[in-house]
């Protein structure tokens, strides 16, 4: 069993929760984020959040799910992010789940 953990804008949940269908994912939670920055990143492209004392509405999508549906997620996720034509991409994790009651 694999955590898989999302972070989004908020207007890409509906294409999270399609890459999640997708990946045989059906049961995930959700809660909003505010995303800070408190310093000018190197590189501008590369930033998760907003420069300066700015906030953005965020999201954060979590679910237990086995193995082959994290992975699978994941490369649809690495699709998703090559046509998207904004500087802020889909982010994404796996983290193994060691013990689960």
């Amino acid at each position: 069993m694999k955590l898989l953990v999302v972070t989004c804008l908020k207007e890409y949940l509906g294409d999270v929760s399609r890459i999640f269908k997708q990946a045989n994912i059906d049961v995930f939670s959700t809660s909003e984020i505010a995303g800070h920055r408190n310093g000018a990143p190197l590189n501008l492209l590369e930033d998760w959040f907003a420069s300066g004392g700015e906030e953005v509405d965020s999201m954060m999508i979590f679910t237990f799910t086995p193995a082959a549906n994290a992975e699978h997620g994941m490369a649809l996720i690495r699709e998703y992010n090559e046509t998207l034509k904004e500087n802020f991409p889909v982010r994404a994790f796996v983290m193994p789940v060691e013990k689960s009651v």
